[in-house]
């Protein structure tokens, strides 16, 4: 799952509201977590005394970590990355 050598997309949403590089962190976050990994890929994002908290989690097998960034604007939403076998997709879940 979510090989390098696979494609990566993102949906428009993600690229108008999401910044480059908090999409980037996201992308990172799922290259180096341990292997085997979920096709789906959970990031909260919420805020926490003006920093950008992103708690990302998967179920299969459980996997659970919090990252805290320092951001002039942080972001409250959920985004998924779906690795459906021939590409991989950032998206809002509100759009899956």
């Amino acid at each position: 799952m979510f090989e390098s050598s696979k494609g990566r997309y993102l949906t428009r949403g993600v690229d108008a509201e999401i910044p480059v590089e908090l999409q980037i962190f996201m992308w990172q976050a799922v290259d180096n977590m341990p292997e085997p990994k979920d096709y789906l890929q959970v990031f909260n994002l919420s805020e926490e005394n003006g920093l950008q908290v992103i708690h990302h989690t998967s179920e299969q097998p459980a996997f659970e970590m919090t990252y805290i960034i320092p951001t002039d604007k942080p972001i409250k939403t959920k985004v998924y990355i779906i690795d459906d076998g021939e590409h991989c997709t950032m998206l809002f879940a509100s759009e899956y």
